[in-house]
């Protein structure tokens, strides 16, 4: 059964562009190990709520931030523990000085799909 990685990352809304750009770069990466889908969505429709129950507050961000939500899916999740020993040491997928988001606030899980139509 496919497995899925889920990302919610709080990026500054000024760094849209690049951070465009680096998903790019990344899915492409993901891709050539094996991933079947790779998904960025950018938060357009974000209703602010009492905390923990918007989006952004999820992801820690400011007002500032809009929020990144994405998801890649494997064929497995065997396939998946592969890919990530490699993806890791991918020169591609090493952090620069000018990433687009805070690392420390990404919010990210393994989940096993319970429905895939």
């Amino acid at each position: 059964m496919s497995y899925v990685d889920g990302f919610l990352i709080p990026v500054p809304k000024e760094n849209r562009a690049a951070y465009k750009k680096m998903a790019e770069t990344a899915a492409e990466v993901f891709k050539e190990y094996g991933a079947l889908q790779v998904v960025e969505c950018w938060g357009d429709d974000l209703p602010e709520g009492d905390e923990g129950v918007s989006f952004r507050n999820a992801a820690r961000g400011k007002l500032s931030d809009s929020v990144v939500f994405s998801w890649v899916m494997w064929p497995s999740k065997e396939a998946r523990d592969e890919a990530n020993e490699k993806i890791m040491d991918d020169p591609r997928m090493q952090p620069s000085e000018d990433m687009p988001f805070d690392g420390a606030k990404l919010v990210y899980g393994g989940f096993q799909v319970l429905v895939e139509k």
